[in-house]
């Protein structure tokens, strides 16, 4: 089960940890309108990986039928390899890019609040907030949790979906030639 953990899991952070890599720094210095979003949907195709293995596990080596503890066990250690690569991924491309991710979010985020109309005493607020933040993000102690924490509650969702859906061998039951 292992191996199964770290290919899969390999594979899940490989697809999100590039594509959303490459649209994060070549959103630099501006903050998307639907950032968020995309982020997130590409974290669930790249984390699919955890329903095809759970299932192709269940299928070709327990028989069509798996419990809930393992399915979910197997899940979450697809997550946990899946959020490793995706820090690693991420870590790479800012090294390779030489970029200050911290500096353009929080740059791009006072610039919408003072689009906001906000001004005075709460943007000088937000501004030392935000240069608290890029101290914070420089530390890569506060820097690797902090991204691992961005794909892992995800991959905890995904788990618990495909564990509680795949313990039924009816569901997607695998067919037997």
């Amino acid at each position: 089960m292992l191996k199964r953990i770290l290919i899969y899991g390999a594979i899940a952070g490989l697809i999100v940890g590039l594509p959303l890599s490459a649209i994060v720094l070549g959103a630099f210095g501006r903050a998307p309108e639907h950032g968020m979003a995309i982020g997130y949907t590409i974290m669930l195709v790249g984390l699919s990986t955890v329903f095809v293995a759970i299932k192709r596990y269940r299928d070709d080596e327990l028989g069509g039928v798996i419990r809930f503890w393992p399915a979910l066990g197997l899940g979450l250690g697809i997550s946990f390899v899946a959020g490793i690569v995706y820090v690693i991924a991420w870590e790479a491309s800012c090294a390779i890019t030489h970029t200050d991710f911290a500096a353009g979010y929080a740059d791009a985020l006072i610039a919408q609040q003072k689009a906001a109309g906000v001004s005075g005493a709460a943007l000088a607020k937000f501004t030392a907030d935000m240069e608290h933040f890029k101290v914070q993000y420089a530390n890569p102690l506060f820097r690797l949790p902090m991204t691992f924490i961005e794909i892992f509650p995800v991959g905890v969702l995904v788990s618990l979906v495909a564990a509680a859906l795949l313990r039924n061998p009816r569901f997607l039951a695998a067919r037997r030639a």
